[in-house]
């Protein structure tokens, strides 16, 4: 295997008493989607700002495309694209102004805008006013605009957050398309489903470390410990009757029971148990746990799905003849 892209090493970071980061590992490859996971104040957003050069580490060492991040900022920037959370841009210039500006703002030659453009799905909408677009189309926007310095790492603070489920797959849809083209992209997500799709790895922390770290499947099966039973518009004497089987069964909506089971016998008994007591149901599926369940064994917390944060929001400001961004 060849060097990874990103090397974290024994990182800390500690502001006065408390400790956000503490002690953490991994290495992100070449290529991969890394989704990066966490509830809210478990040190994943001051991890992923340590990498981007934003913050510096109190010890241990993070070293990004072979430079060391409290060292060498000014040759790691220029080779990384960051979407922040809620990205926002210009109301009043078009789709293709957008990423033209911001061409020119990060002085990029050479921008194959159009390319740009038809990578994120945008080339009907490339003369739209970006106040016109959906919050999807914004999303792409933004994709595309981290991509105008051709990155060899993109980071994605959350890129789907608030979205209508179909725009949520049209991101998805380009998030692929940037492991296609070579892209090693860190993702920053609070939706499961998401990171089982996209994710090489996820990488799971909780109270600033590192709990659990594997591709997406490999992190359910070595920590399924039970399997789940749905039966699907069944009797209400069902419940009393799997009780006293000894399980915990939990109602769900359309009168639907939901029973955690640790073996296949388990699950043949219950069905056996309402056949001898004449308890009808529909039908019944038998699964194991998904990311979603697993995240919440490990850490005990749910993931927080919105935000409070405000947009960012850029302004410019000319100084010495040059453009500032804020």
């Amino acid at each position: 295997m060849s060097e990874p892209v990103i090397k974290v090493r024994n990182l800390v970071k500690r502001y006065g008493e408390l400790v956000a980061v503490d002690g953490i590992s991994f290495d992100v490859q070449q290529g991969e989607v890394f989704a990066f996971l966490g509830p809210n104040g478990a040190g994943k957003t001051t991890t992923v700002e340590i990498i981007e050069t934003i913050r510096s580490p109190t010890s241990g060492e993070v070293i990004l495309m072979g430079y060391d991040v409290t060292k060498d900022k000014q040759k790691i920037v220029p080779n990384i694209g960051v979407l922040p959370q809620q990205f926002s841009s210009f109301d009043r210039i078009t789709v293709r102004e957008t990423l033209q500006y911001y061409a020119r703002l990060f002085c990029c030659k050479d921008v194959d805008i159009d390319k740009l453009i038809s990578l994120v799905n945008l080339t009907d909408k490339k003369n739209e006013l970006y106040k016109n677009l959906s919050g999807g189309l914004k999303q792409r926007l933004g994709i595309a605009i981290t991509l105008v310095n051709d990155p060899a790492v993109v980071f994605l603070d959350e890129p789907t957050t608030g979205l209508d489920p179909r725009a949520r797959h049209e991101v998805w849809d380009v998030l692929q398309g940037l492991k296609k083209e070579g892209k090693t992209v860190f993702l920053t997500t609070h939706y499961m489903e998401e990171a089982e799709l996209l994710a090489d790895t996820v990488a799971i922390i909780n109270k600033g470390k590192i709990i659990e770290m594997d591709p997406p499947e490999k992190v359910v099966q070595k920590n399924a410990q039970y399997q789940v039973l749905t039966l699907k518009s069944v009797d209400d004497a069902a419940f009393p009757m799997v009780k006293g089987m000894g399980f915990e069964p939990e109602r769900s909506n359309h009168r639907n029971l939901i029973v955690k089971v640790k073996h296949t016998n388990d699950v043949l008994a219950v069905l056996e148990k309402l056949k001898d007591g004449k308890v009808g149901y529909v039908s019944f599926d038998v699964r194991m746990p998904n990311l979603e369940e697993v995240f919440l064994m490990l850490t005990g917390e749910a993931l927080v799905t919105e935000t409070e944060e405000k947009p960012f929001k850029p302004t410019t400001k000319r100084v010495w003849g040059k453009v500032k961004i804020e």
